[in-house]
């Protein structure tokens, strides 16, 4: 009994130790920080206990980063997820050319944060970028798209699901095509629409699928950072300062670790939580075959 067991453990020993010097450690000492009064150093100096989170919740600045965090939840994840699952209806479709179509649909995995970033910094440009050229076309006035604080959060959440389509549209399509073909060809015998199909097979067989990316999408969602710094920086007067970004600026730029690695604490507490919800509420409504 104690060999297989030695020599599993073995197997995981890599994966555990890496868990622990780039996961869990970092982790706990994040926990540790965020009950301190930290020097510029990164040292504890007096311990505080929960006054760090305490001065959060007080903190104007953080209560509009939690309510840029939730707007960009809202704004990226419904509409992101709905995108991709009509792209990946689309491209499931038996006909000629569809390759090059699913192609173009998964592309944006291919790029990466900063070079999508930069992108959609010369779409937005107010002088040259083609958005406004595009408002200007139809008779509209222009936008300042990244400096105005009531479109520069939806414009990065627009860039954003840009960027997460590929990668959600292509875990869609391959649940898709892993649905038995033989329960449309009864449903296609039984004369029933394409949104009876839509509504009674396609979705209910998808639902693991959907259920994983949504997952994944709201975590990714609510740590989302390379953008917002290449776009705005968390500007203007602090409307795309969303917590991850807020966590950023207080650790690197202004050296206030402690309150840092509270909001940090806070971050990971809510991703949690929000997870744990979702399994609660949601993986009930999942069908597995």
């Amino acid at each position: 009994m104690s060999s297989p067991f030695l020599a599993g453990m073995l197997f995981l020993l890599p994966s555990l130790v890496l868990f622990g010097v780039f996961l869990f450690y970092p982790m706990m000492r994040t926990i540790y920080l965020s009950l301190y009064l930290i020097d510029t150093q990164g040292e504890p100096l007096v311990f505080v206990g929960v006054e760090n989170f305490i001065n959060l919740f007080q903190s104007s600045s953080f209560q509009t980063s939690a309510k840029a965090t939730g707007l960009f939840v809202l704004y990226t994840v419904p509409i992101g997820l709905i995108l991709a699952l009509v792209l990946a209806l689309l491209a499931n479709e038996k006909v000629k050319g569809i390759g090059f179509f699913r192609t173009m649909f998964s592309s944006t995995m291919g790029m990466s944060v900063a070079a999508s970033s930069v992108i959609w910094m010369f779409m937005y440009n107010p002088s040259i970028g083609i958005m406004n050229r595009l408002l200007s076309g139809i008779g509209m006035s222009e936008v300042q798209w990244l400096l105005d604080p009531q479109f520069a959060l939806m414009s990065v959440a627009a860039a954003t699901i840009w960027m997460n389509t590929g990668f959600t549209f292509l875990i869609l399509l391959g649940g898709l095509q892993n649905i038995d073909q033989q329960l449309y060809e009864s449903a296609r015998v039984a004369g029933v629409s394409d949104w009876y199909k839509l509504r009674k097979i396609t979705l209910p067989m998808l639902s693991p699928t959907l259920f994983f990316v949504t997952v994944v999408s709201l975590i990714n969602s609510f740590q989302t950072f390379g953008q917002i710094d290449i776009l705005t920086k968390g500007g203007p007067m602090e409307s795309t300062n969303v917590i991850v970004y807020s966590i950023y600026k207080d650790a690197f730029i202004n050296y206030n670790v402690g309150s840092a690695s509270a909001q940090a604490v806070l971050l990971f507490f809510c991703i949690l939580i929000v997870t744990v919800l979702q399994f609660k509420l949601t993986e009930r409504k999942v069908h597995y075959q």
